[in-house]
């Protein structure tokens, strides 16, 4: 898979930030899809961690990057 294909290159791609500010190496979360649900009642629902090489099948090269 070509690097431009990659979710760092995608608008759905969101830098993950650590508690204090700081980018979490090259883990983003990916925005495409709603949050996943997780089992207990009280959970929050959580956006899946992808790491910045990934790649999937919605990239589209007409998408720009989040800014």
């Amino acid at each position: 898979m070509a690097t431009s294909a990659s979710c760092q290159s995608c608008r759905f791609f969101d830098e993950h930030k650590t508690n204090g500010g700081a980018a979490a190496g090259d883990e983003g979360l990916c925005r495409f899809n709603p949050p996943v649900s997780q089992p207990e009642p009280k959970g929050h629902g959580l956006w899946p961690v992808v790491d910045a090489k990934d790649w999937c099948g919605h990239f589209s090269t007409g998408a720009q990057p989040a800014e």
